[in-house]
């Protein structure tokens, strides 16, 4: 059995982008240079470095983002289906404001925030890992049985998977098609932050861009049936 439906779900919606307005409603870190462009009710992102494109507005828990991802491989040069990565509930504890955006695009750049990140198909798609970012250089702290490299959290090229983030209080999860990946419990969570698309030397297609604010009620509720469950 899977995930509650997003129709079953008893969230608010409260932010939407389909891609056919530019992309007004988002900040691009790049590294070195690149493609980062709404068409045909997708964000293409292709890429030859670092690339992290953020939400410009600033969430509050409890909360559910969804979008739909793609993996391009077409024989572009940076079409090597890898690294379809997200940070989430993000802030940089050095700023007043908390905004994680700019940066330099580089992946070190962001170990100073505080974050929930996975990175699905890392290190050329044969690793699926969350961490919990502490605001620490060179500290991405990676928990015991958050490290994945099975075939099914992996990459296919050219499928569109919906990739599902939660922030519920404690609860904090990562899931894919209907299928829970990832959760953590955290016993201090971080509640209020920033959502960033990451990737490196790939191309992806974001599509169909939803966050809702999720009820006391849904936030009680627990998923009938998971994978990875942690």
């Amino acid at each position: 059995m899977s995930s509650p439906s997003v129709e079953a779900v008893s969230g608010r919606l409260i932010h939407t982008d389909d891609f056919r307005s530019g992309l007004s409603l988002w900040a691009v870190d790049l590294e070195r240079g690149g493609r980062v462009e709404a068409k045909a009710g997708a964000m293409h992102i292709d890429v030859p470095a670092g690339a992290t494109v953020w939400f410009r507005t600033a969430l509050q828990g409890p909360v559910m983002i969804e979008y739909q991802a793609v993996a391009v491989d077409e024989g572009g040069a940076n079409d090597r289906v890898s690294d379809l990565n997200a940070f989430w509930m993000a802030t940089d504890p050095s700023r007043t404001d908390g905004i994680p955006f700019p940066r330099s695009g580089a992946f070190a750049s962001y170990d100073t925030l505080l974050t929930y990140y996975v990175g699905q198909g890392g290190n050329g798609n044969t690793t699926t890992r969350m961490r919990r970012y502490v605001g620490e250089a060179a500290n991405r702290p990676l928990l015991a049985g958050h490290d994945l490299s099975g075939s099914e959290d992996l990459l296919r090229p050219n499928v569109v998977q919906r990739v599902r983030l939660v922030a519920d209080g404690h609860r904090i999860e990562y899931w894919r098609d209907g299928r829970r990946v990832f959760r953590m419990d955290d016993p201090t969570p971080y509640r209020r932050g920033w959502f960033g698309i990451r990737t490196t030397a790939s191309h992806l297609r974001i599509s169909q861009f939803r966050v809702y604010a999720l009820t006391p009620a849904e936030s009680m509720r627990q998923p009938e049936a998971s994978i990875h469950q942690r």
